[in-house]
């Protein structure tokens, strides 16, 4: 099976699974959980690629665990964070509520289908690395891991202390400026970003797989410029006003590095 015909089994899959989130989200009276449920959907997809793929077995069985633990931390802290405030929605979904109030769930269902679009595009370079009949991992798939080891730990951490700090009474109202989060205003999409990189550095032990670099340039413009970093800096400075201001004066927005 070539690559091409690959993923159009990755998109279908990625169709099919959120769907199944929209009809869960609907049932559960709450559109975040579509949202939630994106990093699982991902994971089937990959899956699919690793039982389909023509690649070596081993390459496909280490991709496959990769995104399932991914999925397994990423996905179940997003549904916590959704159950823990189930009765309101994120404003975002209010607002869309707002901008179609006689069929929201149409426009959900819509947002759902733009969802796996998106994760059959990112999934490109798992099923290029899944294609790889390769005996041996090449370095660069190597230094693949180590990255997506770096990027997962330090995605995790990033989340437990900002989740942390947000749990403790005391903290209502001030900013988190304590671990990772002293270095970076956003650490946990920069080490999310990294685990994208390491995709793509699979891919690129692949034949033709060096064209799939759109992959982390888009994560990267999606974090940075789109649904990551401008959201929750514009909801900062809403609860937090200038505190929230000299934060930003003196810490990086994504890139970890020295305070000012």
């Amino acid at each position: 099976m070539n690559v091409w015909t690959l993923v159009g089994l990755g998109f279908n899959a990625a169709i099919l699974s959120m769907t199944l989130a929209w009809f869960i989200g609907r049932r559960l009276k709450n559109a975040g959980y579509v949202e939630a449920f994106w990093p699982y959907a991902f994971t089937a997809v990959v899956w699919a690629y690793a039982l389909i793929g023509a690649g070596l077995p081993l390459r496909k069985a280490v991709l496959a665990l990769l995104v399932a633990l991914w999925a397994a931390r990423l996905g179940s802290f997003l549904v916590k964070r959704v159950a823990r405030n189930h009765e309101v929605e994120d404003l975002r979904f209010q607002q869309l509520r707002e901008q179609f109030p006689k069929r929201p769930w149409h426009m959900f269902f819509g947002f759902a289908q733009l969802q796996a679009v998106l994760i059959g595009l990112l999934s490109v370079p798992l099923a290029v690395a899944a294609s790889n009949a390769a005996t041996e991992f090449a370095p660069v798939e190597i230094a693949g891991i180590a990255l997506w080891v770096i990027g997962f730990l330090g995605s995790t951490v990033a989340d437990r202390q900002l989740d942390g700090f947000r749990q403790t009474p005391s903290n209502a109202g001030q900013v988190c400026r304590t671990g990772l989060w002293k270095y970076s205003r956003h650490p946990n999409y920069f080490f999310e970003w990294l685990i994208w990189v390491a995709y793509f550095l699979f891919a690129v032990a692949s034949p033709g797989g060096w064209w799939s670099i759109y992959v982390p340039l888009f994560m990267l413009l999606l974090l940075t410029k789109v649904t990551g970093a401008p959201v929750s800096e514009a909801r900062a400075l809403l609860s937090r006003g200038e505190a929230y201001r000299d934060y930003q004066k003196r810490t990086s927005a994504f890139v970890p590095w020295l305070s000012r």
